[in-house]
């Protein structure tokens, strides 16, 4: 094995700090660039997309590769999981069909069984045979006439007009994402390692690409200048300038979302996360009413007056491999919203899903919204399961477009880096979970600090709710 082979990591995102994580572990020689002030804070997450069962436009391939890296992502971050699942219903007038839906349930469902035959390990979403269940119209109606209390259920029944909506409906073992608790455990796990340097707070102005990559950054308005041998670019929707600063071109997509905040102080009961289908981009958009502690929702609604955009996807060009956000959006990211448009969109948010959940009309504003940009690789927009690419001997492209790909990605890039004889083959895929274990209590003391500092309501860097499987 090669010796003293120092890498850098630039971005300290869901992909940059995981992958900093997983090779830090196996000791190697790792610096993590990040230019806020702490990890992991960029586009809204919810929850873990486990087998896209959200997304029907998706192939049954892509579908198969999220389960299993929603698995392995629970294991690195079993503090930042929301162990309750989430319900699908289908609206009327959507052109998606419960049947279909079904169907690939219930290949997610096998496909989830033989992870668990394989390893006993896996079997972090519940039991196989329950990993969904699908409830008809008449149990519905039975369920609400008789009062009869069915955990995650009986909300839906008593508040959503069951002629609205087709059937089956299914709750599925789709677990929650909390994005402060991911970046408490990130924090937490890399400061452990005395081999991993964590540079918050610097921000790269130059890259060399000279027989290795030499580095220059500011820092506490200090300039550094450092070398390495190995490049890992992270840096999310930014991935593009790192191409450019070492010629490197690469196609992608850049897209701007929101999710919104809102308090829902009379709510009485205790909700699965919601899912209603819809046309993304449409008046009727999808719509994801997702629930944290103390009465808060997270909300999207895939339209363009809500969480999606007008001129919030944009691709690169051939001159540039960084797509270029217009400058409303660069602020918002960079510097802060209008408090008016805040307002406008919560309250957009609001009205969307209360025509659905007819009570949540009475919910508030409860703070900025959680917000970001998100790249896409290539020239497909609807990818969904993606991880890395390469570029020469010693450049890596960290290319996640959903949060539950990060082992996958550290996967690969460990092979390459096993090519070079820079690791062990043994480490490839290697899977240590006891290395990956915090202290629950540590994590709820830092998360809630992280969601305060980052001004958002202290509640929601807690779990929803406890773990429901031992």
């Amino acid at each position: 094995m090669e010796d003293s082979v120092k890498i850098a990591v630039v971005g300290g995102g869901v992909a940059g700090s995981s992958v900093a994580i997983y090779l830090g572990s196996m000791g190697l020689d790792i610096t993590l660039f990040e230019k806020k002030s702490s990890l992991v804070d960029g586009p809204p997450m919810c929850h873990l997309h486990a087998g896209g069962n959200l997304y029907p436009d998706i192939s049954m391939e892509q579908c198969v590769k999220l389960l299993k890296e929603s698995i392995d992502l629970i294991h690195l971050y079993p503090q930042a999981i929301d162990y309750r699942p989430t319900l699908i219903a289908i609206p009327t007038y959507d052109t998606n069909k419960p049947s279909d839906l079904l169907k690939k349930l219930s290949i997610l469902q096998n496909e989830y069984a033989k992870l668990v035959q394989v390893d006993e390990r896996n079997k972090v979403l519940g039991d196989p045979k329950n990993y969904f269940k699908s409830y008809n119209k008449e149990d519905l109606i039975r369920i609400k006439e008789s009062n009869e209390y069915v955990e995650w259920i009986t909300p839906f029944v008593k508040e959503v007009d069951l002629e609205a909506i087709k059937y089956p409906i299914f709750l599925v073992q789709e677990y929650g994402l909390n994005v402060f608790r991911i970046a408490a455990s990130a924090t937490t796990l890399l400061e452990k390692y005395k081999n991993v340097s964590l540079n918050l707070n610097s921000e790269i102005t130059k890259i060399v690409d000279d027989n290795g990559y030499k580095i220059e950054y500011i820092k506490d308005n200090n300039r550094y200048t450092e070398k390495f041998d190995y490049l890992i670019n992270a840096a999310g929707f930014e991935s593009g300038k790192i191409d450019d600063y070492i010629e490197k071109k690469r196609d992608r997509f850049v897209e701007f979302k929101a999710a919104y905040v809102t308090k829902w102080e009379e709510n009485t009961h205790k909700w699965a996360e919601v899912i209603f289908f819809g046309k993304r981009g449409s008046s009727r958009g999808m719509r994801q009413f997702t629930p944290y502690s103390c009465n808060y929702f997270q909300i999207h609604t895939m339209t363009k007056d809500v969480t999606l955009f007008d001129n919030g996807l944009v691709k690169s060009s051939k001159t540039s491999s960084m797509p270029k956000l217009n400058d409303d959006f660069l602020n918002k990211i960079y510097y802060e919203w209008k408090w008016s448009e805040v307002e406008d969109r919560t309250n957009r948010s609001i009205e969307y899903v209360s025509n659905f959940i007819k009570n949540f009309k009475s919910a508030k504003v409860a703070s900025k919204p959680l917000y970001g940009a998100q790249q896409i690789p290539g020239v497909e927009d609807s990818l969904r399961a993606a991880e890395v690419s390469f570029d020469g001997e010693s450049y890596a492209r960290c290319e996640i477009v959903k949060a539950s790909s990060v082992l996958s990605m550290a996967d690969d890039i460990m092979l390459k880096l096993i090519e070079k004889n820079i690791v062990d083959k043994g480490m490839y895929k290697h899977r240590d979970y006891d290395k990956y274990y915090v202290e629950k209590e540590l994590i709820d003391d830092l998360s809630t600090k992280i969601a305060i500092s980052r001004g958002y309501p202290k509640c929601m860097g807690l779990l929803y709710s406890e773990t429901l499987y031992n």
